[in-house]
């Protein structure tokens, strides 16, 4: 229902569905274009960008510490950043990170134990984007040379698993108790005052603040074990609470059950002195202070997700967030009011034409809201046909759009069928249905209360009777309904789409992958103990190759014997291969330099990856042995 006026009734009726076409092509594509406009840097949920070593390095000497680089500000703790040996234990302090953000810059590191072993080393990290929400992942890095690791990082991602769905159940039911809260209470106050007293109208309003604070709730116990370790046991750790409110989401979870609490007494006042006050001053009175204070007591509830989700980060902020609020404010109007109105046109007789069209000018209000917010919020999270049709977020913001329109396609027919509908046909004919009754003569005051509740409920059945039968209501109810269960599936897509990473920041952590400087090529340093079995067959083989890239490279080979000297052996040989590609084995021969040293210049290796490298030592006559280790080149 989005319509501010019934349709004209000379208005031609092929005329008026295409210029509802055209106004629902006109308004999708207004919001594609303009949220493709494009705009400077911006951030929702925090993306690795970058770190120190790189992720695959090679590295000739352990680092001191590691750091990682994140595309916006992020929220850590103890454990945050671990890095595990090839063994699964600890190499690093165990610290705290380190904030080691420079100006727009934002970086954390971690020191580790000195004297780390040759290996492969993972960095598993964890943390909370300034948007709310968890994000983690893990990259390898190695000393020396690659090797195997027996590290097993957890299968899924921080946030999911059974507590990650229940927590996005209650995401859904939050805004579905918040649309049917505010929504619902405005449709009475602005669209049907007498809806008050309606019965359904109360239960639609108490069970959306019902949902919306057990929601909450539910939410407010399942951020620690949400963010943290995945177990719903954690939910009641004292610890784990008292961290989460000491965050922004906590904060803003708390705030809105506070404004719950007024909400509850807003509730109250409307379904009791509002639904009994008769004289039409004092009500007027009434109804403008209701409406003031439920709509900051609305406007604060939304304000709670927009000043701890994807509003209160990245570009404007300061614009974003009140933005944000007009949207939620506009969505609850528009699909609350409409479930409203469903319930009155099916459970209500009283519902009449002038409080359906009352509502049809609410909802086009909210849909040019809507229309306003959207724009700028799409080019603020997407900005770009890469990031549009290319990102989960961007396809979601595909699917919203397209229910939105077919939401205003059906909109259109409930017009048609808003226009046809009259009042006076039914009222004479509950009229001639029903007459006035009279009490009998000599019957009480008590019987007389009971025999008018009695005529009241059968008048009111009959009433009902009779406006059901009305084609034009029918038609009207069906339409709604329509509109309805699009809404539902459209606050489904809403929903995933505030917990889903925005379009933008997913295609800038992407082009900061593929732009970041590859890890500088140094030279290649192995280590190798061998053993030929015979007489002073014991010792070890250093080998350098240097630059230690794809290319010509300088190889020199060192033996020292047991005690640490160079050792003269009759012959050494070297051999490269990329299993991976079935390369080689590549033959290199070095030639003797000095005692205990060979080299071998021009070594071409044909391309980067991790080689195998076979060293064959003599020592005597009889006595070889062959010796290899995996180095990653390149």
């Amino acid at each position: 229902m989005t319509t501010a006026t019934a349709p004209h009734p000379g208005a031609s009726p092929i005329r008026r569905p295409f210029a509802a076409a055209a106004l629902v092509a006109a308004l999708v594509s207004l919001v594609l274009g303009l949220m493709l406009a494009g705009a400077g840097p911006a951030s929702a949920h925090a993306a690795l960008t970058g770190s120190d070593p790189q992720d695959g390095a090679v590295v000739a000497t352990a680092p001191k510490e590691v750091t990682l680089t994140f595309s916006e500000a992020i929220a850590v703790g103890d454990g945050s950043i671990r890095v595990l040996d090839p063994s699964s234990k600890r190499a690093d302090t165990g610290a705290e990170p380190k904030d080691l953000s420079d100006g727009s810059t934002v970086r954390y590191g971690v020191e580790l134990h000195s004297g780390l072993p040759d290996g492969t080393y993972t960095v598993a990290w964890q943390a909370i984007s300034a948007d709310s929400h968890p994000v983690s992942g893990a990259f390898t890095f190695s000393i020396g040379a690659p090797s195997e690791t027996t590290v097993a990082l957890p299968s899924e991602e921080v946030g999911g698993g059974p507590v990650g769905t229940v927590y996005g159940i209650a995401r859904y039911a939050a805004y579905a108790g918040f649309t049917l809260l505010v929504g619902g209470s405005a449709f009475v106050l602005g669209c049907w005052p007498r809806g008050a007293s309606a019965r359904p109208m109360q239960r639609l309003v108490v069970r959306g603040w019902l949902t919306l604070t057990a929601a909450t709730l539910v939410m407010l116990l399942l951020r620690n074990p949400y963010t943290g370790s995945g177990k719903f046991a954690d939910a009641f750790d004292l610890d784990g609470l008292q961290a989460v409110l000491d965050t922004k989401p906590g904060a803003a979870l708390v705030s809105r059950l506070l404004l719950l609490g007024a909400a509850a007494l807003f509730i109250a006042v409307l379904f009791g002195t509002y639904a009994r006050r008769e004289d039409a001053v004092e009500k007027k009175d009434l109804t403008f202070g209701l409406a003031i204070g439920g709509g900051v007591v609305a406007a604060g509830i939304a304000a709670t997700w927009a000043m701890s989700e994807h509003a209160s980060t990245g570009i404007q902020a300061g614009i974003a967030m009140p933005v944000d609020v007009l949207h939620l404010l506009a969505v609850a109007a528009w699909l609350g009011g409409l479930v409203a109105l469903l319930v009155a046109l099916y459970r209500t007789p009283d519902i009449g034409s002038g409080a359906v069209r009352r509502f049809s000018r609410v909802a086009f209000g909210s849909v040019l809201v809507l229309a306003a917010t959207g724009i700028y919020q799409s080019w603020r999270q997407v900005g770009s046909w890469p990031a549009l049709t290319g990102t989960r977020y961007g396809q979601l913001l595909i699917a919203k759009v397209v229910l939105i329109a077919v939401l205003l396609a059906v909109a259109w027919f409930s017009r048609r069928w808003t226009g046809r509908l009259t009042d006076a046909v039914a009222g004479e004919a509950v009229e001639e249905v029903a007459g006035p009754v009279a009490a009998p003569d000599g019957v009480g005051p008590e019987r007389a209360a009971q025999l008018a509740r009695q005529q009241a409920v059968l008048t009111a059945t009959k009433k009902k009777r009779i406006r059901d039968a009305d084609p034009e209501r029918s038609g009207l109810r069906r339409s709604v309904l329509a509109e309805a269960a699009i809404a539902v599936v459209l606050l489904a897509v809403t929903t995933v789409l505030t917990s889903t990473e925005p379009g933008r920041t997913e295609v800038e952590a992407k082009g900061a992958a593929s732009t970041a400087p590859a890890p500088a090529a140094g030279p290649v340093n192995l280590s190798m103990p061998f053993d030929t079995g015979g007489q002073n067959g014991k010792g070890t083989v250093r080998i350098d190759i240097d630059p230690g890239r794809s290319g010509s490279n300088e190889m020199h080979v060192w033996v020292d014997g047991g005690d640490g000297k160079p050792m003269d052996v009759p012959e050494v040989k070297v051999a490269l291969t990329l299993e991976a590609q079935e390369i080689g084995p590549l033959p290199v021969v070095p030639d003797r330099l000095a005692e205990g040293h060979w080299s071998a210049s021009g070594v071409q290796i044909p391309m980067a990856g991790e080689w195998k490298v076979d060293v064959t030592v003599r020592t005597s006559d009889i006595d070889q042995v062959t010796i290899d280790k995996n180095v990653k080149i390149g």
